[in-house]
Order: structure tokens, then C-alpha cells, then sequence
């Protein structure tokens, strides 16, 4: 479904709300509303999907707003972004889906209100200036991206996953209209859990000609292996390659595609590759956006298109609801420390570790340990951060620097972590994930790239149905003794390869640190747009200097991902012309 955008002006006359609709994209009366929704939105109650089957999504969502006014999210599912206006009793509401599939940005000042599915979309309509926002910026420098509600533009922002906002005589309310209930049973059902997974495949199929993303990993395997099912013989999948053994997952592609008899695409991208489509991807991007395997999802998606495909079926999704990320099972280990009575801890151990030196060895790594298991989640899962790791005064313009509030990213994600109530540590770490990680990156990465390409994207983790059930596993099943998804591999076993369920986890790295260093032209891209980013006044040039110098001289995957990061953010602001 295409995007939309409109600016509304609420006024003392009949009707209360005057509207300035743009010659595409425009919402549409139905029922005396204005309304509009974008994406694949899904209605739990059966009058509803009979009228969106009959009269479309827009009449569907007219009839929700008058049955159900703001409570209609309760009876939606699926990807959407929706906006519902009323001229006669001059309110606005509009929000966007559980997990943050689709966005919506929002901007208003006074009487006058602008929404829209794209930040261009809506600055344009609203007739508001693309002035930056530091803080903004300096987010995208600490996350690689620009987290909601906040955009990079001063006057805009976007909603969170599973938020609404309500609009009413020039006052704006943004709030969650979902919050997760976590819940620790006894036992939970993998027979359950594969039902729910068959059934997510069967409704994103939708009677499209859909292929699959394909990384040789637990999910995009999983999906590719119930696409099998749906489509035996028939089911396409697409995986990406690289010549480079660290980052090569295509030899665990194939054993999946072998294994499900899917008919398996490859290709192996190249610094040509990237040089020649890095500058098109920043500027493809709403906002600065520094995560480097969108390039390969460029790829994967393109050579979808070029298949004839009209949809992907995209993976993202199962580590966030599963508990397969790395850091669940390391902060599991600093948890141990606050287990032990408070008394013992502050009277015994932390001032008898906190005396030992801080040479290299094992007293070393013991002191190290306390050090890091007192400090609080989530502030805890950031102590990697290069910005926590080097003194912000080292890295940015003091003038920038002094525009920018240092805690703002931490208060954010302590704000998302504790919004949950009574949720583990690890149920609250991965809804801060469906948040920040998913809806804020990993999403927004796949589903922009796939708009580049003309494929249409969706995501069977992210099923609602699913998502509910996977509430109901408990937190000592997703992760247990260390091992990261071990309710879902014990799921897995019959069904995936046992090489791909005890695979390490991968994805779609790009290995841009090692290339620049060979690959002369892409490595002059990259230090070109350095070099022009020192006149930003964003980031330090001396610190600039350094970064090139290491990158060089230092571990080229850790230094090249900072070189990419701030390559990304010059291309973007050349691509968009507008001033640090």
C-alpha cells in the first residue's frame, strides 16, 4: 500500500479541522473521516476483515475509529501506519504496529498538525525547514541510527513501535497503546510454537510470488524451510556472499536450501559493489543511517526483483523474541553479582575487590567484573560504546558538544527498559531490543532497502500471534545454562540441519574494514567523505585524523566500522543538502 501525508489546521468554525492534502499520497473520506493506513494490517475481528476484504483497508479502518475511537489498535494486527481525522470533533489520532514495521512521522506547532509515512513527505506538506537537530545527530553517532521518537530534523518526530499519538486543539499526546505482559509458566510447548511459525509463513505469503531471505541462520532458515513446505519445489531463497571466509555464510545457505529443497540464488558482492552503491543507500535513508549490511540486503533484495519476485519473506525478528543475542547470556553473568545478599556485597567483596590491582591477570578480570556487575541495566549493555570508552570531548566540536544533552541516550533506553512490569532482566532487555535494535535498525534497514529495490518485505517472526506466544516461554527456557535460544533450537531439532541449530550467530556483515585497506577507489571514498565531515562541526577533525590512522595501522573490523559510521553520515548530508 502506497504512503500518505497531510497538514491539518484545527479551527473555531464547522467543521473544526481544515485540511491541505498533497496531489498523492492523500488520506480519504470515508464515513465522514479522513483516513489512511499503509503496510499489511490484519483485523482480529471478523466484521472488520470483511469490510477490508469488500471495501478496502481505509473503509475498514473508518468503521474501527466509530466502533472503537482510540481503542481500535486492541483489534489490529499486522505491519501498518495509520491516520485517523475527525472535522467534527476536530481530533486526530494516528499510530503505527506492535514491533515498528512502518513509520510515521509527526510534526506540530500550535493550530496546525502535519503526519505523513515519510520524513520528506511530511516536511513537505507541513511546509516545515529540514533544519538538523544536534542532538539528533549526536544520537545517530551513539546508536548508528536516530532512534524515535526523535528524527534528525528539529521539528519532527516519528513514532515508537506500538505507540499512538492523539491530536486535539494544537495539543499533542503520544503514548503506548501496547505494553507486553511477560509471563513465566511452568513449561511451554514447542508444538505450539511450530504451529504458530507454520501459520505466520501461510499469511505472508498472501498469494504473492515470494521468495525468501536466506543467511543459512535459525530464522531466515526456519522461513525458508516453511516456505518449502508451502512451496514444494517452487520456494526461492536469495543469500549474499563475500570472498572473505569471517563473514562468508553461504556455505550454511546452501545446507539449508539442500536440506528443503528450495532453488537457492547467490551473489557475491564486491568493493566494487559498495562503491559504486554506498553513496545510493545513504541518500535511499529518511535519516543518517550507519548499519553497513543494508548494502547486502540492497543486494539480496535486487536480485530478488530481478527473479521476477514480488515479495520477501525477511527473518529479523526470532533473537529478539527467543533470547539470541550475545549480550542476554554475558549481562546473565554480571546478574550472578546481585544475587548475592547486599550485606556480603558492599561490606566484603566490593571493598576487598576493589583493592586489587588492576594489572593484567585473573585479579585484574575480578575487579573488572564487580566493576561492571554494579552497574545498573540497561546502562550496563552501553559500557562497550566507543562514546563511554573515549571522553565525548575527544571526539566532538566543543561547540557541538555544547549543544548536546551526554545522558539523553541513556535516559531513553532506561525509559524503554523499565517500561514493562513484572518482566525479567532478560524479558526487558529484549523489549528494549523490539524497540531500538528492531524497529529503529534491523527493520528499518531491510524494509528501506527493499523499497529500493521494488520488493515488498515481510516479517513472520514479528506475527502477532507469534509475539503473544512468545510471552508465554519463560525466561529460564529461552535462555538456559548460557545457552542463547535454547527453547527454540530444542524446537528446531527434526526440522532444521543440525549444523545450522548450533551454528554462532552471524548475519550480514560487511567486511568494509578489510576492503578499504586493498580496494584504492573504496577506500577513497571513504576518507573523502571523512575529510569533508571535518567541516561539519560535528566531529573533531584531530579525532578524525586518528581514526583514519588506526583504521590503518589497527584492527581493521573495529576501526572500519567507525569509518563506515561516519562515511555514512557525510554521504547522507551530501545526498540530502542540508547543514550540520
Amino acid at each position: 500500500m502506497p504512503g500518505f501525508s497531510c497538514k491539518i489546521t484545527a479551527t473555531d468554525a464547522e467543521p473544526r479541522l481544515k485540511f491541505q492534502l498533497p496531489g498523492e499520497a492523500a488520506p480519504t473520506l470515508e464515513q465522514g473521516l479522513w483516513v489512511a493506513i499503509a503496510g499489511h494490517p490484519r483485523w482480529t475481528s471478523v466484521a472488520l476483515a470483511e469490510v477490508q476484504q469488500t471495501r478496502g483497508a481505509a473503509a475498514a479502518l473508518a468503521q474501527a475509529y466509530r466502533r472503537h475511537g482510540t481503542r481500535l489498535f486492541e483489534h489490529l494486527q499486522g505491519a501498518f501506519s495509520l491516520v485517523v481525522a475527525d472535522p467534527v470533533d476536530g481530533q486526530v489520532i494516528g499510530g503505527v504496529d506492535r514491533t515498528g514495521q512502518q513509520q510515521l512521522y509527526h510534526t506540530s506547532r500550535g493550530d496546525r498538525l502535519g503526519v505523513g509515512t515519510t520524513a520528506a513527505l511530511t516536511l513537505r506538506t507541513a511546509g516545515v525547514g529540514a533544519s538538523l537537530s544536534a542532538q539528533d545527530l549526536f544520537h545517530y553517532l551513539y546508536f548508528h541510527m536516530v532512534p524515535a521518537p526523535g528524527t534528525v530534523f528539529q521539528d519532527l518526530s516519528k513514532l515508537p513501535a506500538a505507540h499512538f499519538f492523539s491530536w486535539s486543539a494544537g495539543r499533542m499526546q503520544v503514548a503506548p497503546y501496547w505494553i507486553p505482559e511477560f509471563q513465566e509458566p511452568e513449561e511451554a510447548s514447542t508444538e505450539e510454537l511450530m504451529r504458530h511459525l507454520r501459520m505466520a509463513v501461510s499469511r505472508a505469503t498472501d498469494g504473492s510470488r515470494v521468495g525468501a531471505f536466506l543467511s543459512g541462520g535459525l530464522d531466515s532458515s526456519t522461513v525458508a524451510g516453511l516456505l518449502a513446505e508451502l512451496q514444494p519445489g517452487e520456494a526461492d531463497t536469495f543469500s549474499i556472499g563475500f570472498d572473505e571466509r569471517e563473514y562468508d555464510e553461504t556455505p550454511y545457505a546452501r545446507t539449508a536450501a539442500k536440506h528443503f529443497g528450495n532453488r537457492p540464488h547467490e551473489y557475491y558482492v564486491t568493493p566494487e559493489d559498495v562503491v559504486r552503491m554506498v553513496p545510493r543507500i545513504a541518500h535511499a535513508y529518511e535519516e543518517p543511517f550507519g548499519n553497513s549490511s543494508a548494502l547486502p540486503a540492497y543486494f539480496c533484495a535486487q536480485m530478488a526483483a530481478d527473479a521476477g519476485i514480488e515479495r520477501l519473506l525477511g527473518g529479523d525478528g526470532g533473537d529478539e523474541l527467543f533470547a539470541g543475542n550475545r549480550r542476554y547470556a554475558t549481562q546473565g553473568v554480571f546478574e550472578h553479582w546481585n544475587r548475592i545478599p547486599g550485606p556480603l556485597r558492599r561490606g566484603v567483596l566490593e571493598p576487598l575487590l576493589g583493592r586489587l590491582p588492576r594489572k593484567p591477570g585473573l585479579l585484574r578480570k575480578a575487579r573488572s567484573y564487580m566493576e561492571q556487575a554494579r552497574m545498573p541495566l540497561p546502562d550496563r549493555m552501553e559500557s562497550y560504546n566507543f562514546l563511554h570508552r573515549i571522553a565525548p570531548s575527544a571526539v566532538l566540536d566543543p561547540g557541538f558538544l555544547a549543544a548536546v544533552d551526554l545522558e539523553a541516550p541513556l535516559k531513553l533506553l532506561r525509559s524503554i527498559y523499565h517500561r514493562p512490569t513484572d518482566a525479567s532482566a532478560l524479558d526487558r532487555m529484549m523489549y528494549l531490543d523490539w524497540q531500538i535494535t528492531l524497529a529503529d535498525n534491523d527493520l528499518r534497514k531491510v524494509v528501506r532497502m527493499c523499497e529500493l529495490a521494488g520488493v515488498d518485505v515481510v516479517f513472520p517472526m514479528l506475527d502477532d500471534d507469534l509475539v503473544a506466544y512468545s510471552l508465554r516461554v519463560p525466561s529460564r527456557l529461552k535462555l538456559k545454562n548460557g545457552r542463547l535460544r535454547h527453547f527454540y533450537k530444542e524446537a528446531m531439532h527434526g526440522f532444521l540441519p543440525p549444523a545450522i541449530v548450533d551454528k554462532k550467530k552471524h548475519g550480514f556483515g560487511l567486511p568494509f574494514g578489510e576492503w578499504t585497506r586493498r580496494h584504492a577507489p573504496l577506500r577513497e571514498l571513504a576518507y573523502d567523505s571523512l575529510a569533508a565531515l571535518k567541516h561539519r562541526g560535528v566531529v573533531r577533525p584531530d579525532f578524525i585524523d586518528e581514526a583514519v590512522q588506526l583504521h590503518g595501522t589497527g584492527h581493521a573490523g573495529y576501526y572500519g566500522e567507525l569509518i563506515w559510521i561516519l562515511m555514512m553520515l557525510e554521504l547522507w548530508l551530501q545526498s540530502h543538502d542540508v547543514r550540520s
